[in-house]
């Protein structure tokens, strides 16, 4: 179960207060919005969130996979739907592609 965020002073920043969001946060606060994946590998993914699990297994919508092949090409596949096994991310980015924002 994700904590609640805990206000934290940096060091030589005069103590100012900085609020510390944790990862399932994030990502939670994700939820019904555009988020880029990049997979282990040469894929990545683009899709609105639409629930997780503890595991950050994802279900997306709208879901756009680009695939990079080894001579540089990228395949394109559209899908309404995909269940995304977590283990095969490698990050994460909320608002979608890098650009797309």
């Amino acid at each position: 179960p994700p904590r609640a965020a805990q206000p934290t002073a940096m060091a030589g920043a005069d103590e100012a207060a900085v609020t510390r969001i944790l990862p399932f946060e994030l990502i939670d606060k994700c939820t019904g919005s555009r988020i880029w994946v990049a997979m282990k590998g040469d894929t990545e993914i683009v899709g609105t969130l639409r629930g997780f699990d503890e595991y950050v297994n994802m279900v997306l919508d709208d879901v756009t996979e680009i695939e990079e092949a080894e001579d540089g090409t990228k395949k394109v596949t559209h899908l309404p739907q995909l269940l995304l096994n977590g283990s095969n991310i490698a990050l994460l980015r909320p608002g979608g592609a890098p650009g797309e924002d």
